[in-house]
């Protein structure tokens, strides 16, 4: 069953960001990996500037990288955009690409940043 979870507003600081997704919205991601979600979409507010969207990265994508091994052979990625066009494509995409799972794309409206 194929779903998507939009996710924030988080902090802009990184580390502040961190904390609270894992301990405000991990807990009901694994309960939609739990419930038969596959492939699961996470999707992302960009998290701002370059230097800010960098600070961000690192954790975002352990994140998803962690939750795609944990509950593989359920697929798991996520998405930053706040473009629903963007967003809808690369959902597409996703749905149709198989053996794409633990990424984290960067989305700009008219491809990947």
């Amino acid at each position: 069953m194929r779903e998507v979870l939009h996710l924030g507003p988080l902090s802009v600081d990184a580390l502040e960001a961190a904390a609270d997704f894992h301990a405000r919205l991990l807990p009901s991601i694994e309960a939609t990996l739990l419930g038969g979600a596959d492939p699961l979409t996470l999707v992302f507010l960009p998290a701002g500037s370059n230097q800010e969207t960098h600070a961000h990265r690192a954790w975002r994508l352990a994140a998803v990288q962690g939750l795609a091994r944990r509950y593989a052979p359920s697929r798991v990625n996520a998405i930053e955009s706040d473009d629903p066009v963007a967003i809808a494509a690369a959902q597409e995409w996703l749905d149709d690409a198989g053996g794409v799972t633990g990424q984290l794309l960067p989305l700009n409206g008219t491809g990947a940043d």
